[in-house]
């Protein structure tokens, strides 16, 4: 991997490890537009000031955007959101290998 290909992936990382910014774009994989206080009720346990940070945060990433109706994903946000599709499949099998190897050692 390029110098040039790990910068790109560390701010990914950078912006994604940010505390509940993945749930906040998870709450919004449907599609569906949610107003702040739906989407606070989505995300759970998260405080109101919290949340307002992450949303600028993921609105300045061009994953998440406000209209009349709510929030919702961005069309680069939605392909994130297809692509960490792939990371839960894999860490489902990957976890229930794990527990196979727990339960035969």
């Amino acid at each position: 991997m390029s110098s040039k290909e790990n910068t790109a992936i560390n701010q990914l990382f950078a912006k994604l490890e940010c505390r509940y910014a993945l749930r906040v774009l998870w709450a919004l994989k449907d599609g569906h537009p949610q107003t702040f206080r739906l989407l606070q009720d989505s995300v759970g346990s998260i405080t109101p000031n919290t949340l307002n940070t992450r949303l600028k945060e993921l609105r300045a990433a061009g994953f998440v955007d406000h209209g009349s109706d709510g929030y919702t994903v961005t069309p680069s946000g939605a392909d994130l959101l297809k692509r960490l599709n792939d990371v839960q499949a894999f860490a489902t099998r990957w976890v229930a290998s794990q527990v196979k190897k727990v339960e035969a050692g």
